[in-house]
């Protein structure tokens, strides 16, 4: 299969390119940076491109089978309103303009990320695909999103929307900022410790990925967690286990807000998603745990 990814080099898009390539697919990445370190493979090939414009790399779209879309100017920043904007129209345009450059009446695929911010912060609700989305700037941004993403259905293609948890792994993420301060003996909860952490291992997260462009009778949202959400203190606790480090240095919840502003607000959020449609279609977590997650992160 000849698979398109925005976004092909990024945290998640590297391995999920690997990984597509050990599979024996081709895949064409896409992103901004005109020299990355890319992928030496001999189906491998990279485009340099700004998604959030319409340009002659959209042109490449009808060769491929599937697209899957993995664009996205990094959240985690303090938001400015120049920030928001920035992070809406990296989502926004370049769904747009991947949706305009899909061919009429062919059932490609368009697996286009979405997130649980979808749901907003939502206490102690069990999460599923079913529930609503939220009203924050997160939750209205994934809601715009998967909207614009799932106006591909009217030209014959199947949409698919997984809906990312917080991704863990030690290449980067949350895993690259929360080692080195349990390293310098600084870790702990964020705020009362008692929100839930909707969390997905990348190994998880790659391969139900490959599910779901491999399954064509799938379509729509999909939560991408792993079937055990905790809260982020058992998630710091069981971190500096492994770490062999304490995990008493949690950061005041007015802390985080006064440096993050609305930002701060999302952390110290509660998302209690869980993955009912994946395990209705049959996919199977190799870390369905934190502990065992967290054991092959820590210990690779």
């Amino acid at each position: 299969m000849n698979i398109f990814i925005t976004g092909g080099l990024g945290f998640v898009g590297r391995c999920l390119s690997k990984a597509l390539l050990q599979d024996g697919h081709r895949v064409t990445a896409v992103g901004r940076t005109p020299e990355p370190q890319k992928i030496s493979h001999p189906a491998f090939r990279y485009i340099a491109a700004d998604t959030t414009m319409a340009g002659d790399w959209q042109a490449e779209l009808p060769d491929h089978e599937a697209v899957v879309n993995l664009a996205g100017k990094s959240i985690f920043t303090r938001w400015s309103d120049q920030a928001k904007q920035q992070i809406y129209n990296s989502r926004i345009l370049t769904t747009r303009n991947l949706v305009a450059g899909l061919p009429e009446g062919r059932e490609t695929l368009l697996l286009s990320t979405s997130a649980v911010g979808y749901y907003g912060d939502r206490g102690e609700d069990v999460l599923t695909e079913d529930e609503p989305p939220g009203e924050d700037f997160l939750a209205t941004l994934a809601r715009e999103w998967e909207k614009e993403a799932l106006a591909a259905a009217a030209k014959g293609a199947r949409v698919v929307l997984p809906r990312f948890g917080i991704v863990l792994d030690r290449s980067g993420g949350a895993m690259a900022a929360m080692i080195p301060a349990f390293r310098l003996f600084v870790g702990g909860a964020l705020g009362s410790g008692q929100q839930w952490f909707p969390w997905i291992h990348m190994d998880d997260l790659v391969a139900a990925l490959r599910f779901l462009i491999d399954r064509s009778d799938l379509h729509g949202p999909f939560n991408c967690t792993a079937p055990e959400p905790v809260r982020n203190a058992e998630l710091a606790k069981t971190l500096g286990r492994k770490l062999h480090r304490p995990s008493c240095m949690p950061a005041p919840a007015f802390m985080i807000k006064l440096v993050l502003g609305e930002f701060g607000e999302v952390l110290l959020g509660s998302q209690r998603a869980v993955p009912k449609r994946l395990g209705e279609a049959g996919f199977s977590f190799r870390y369905g745990a934190l502990e065992a997650a967290l054991e092959e992160i820590v210990h690779r």
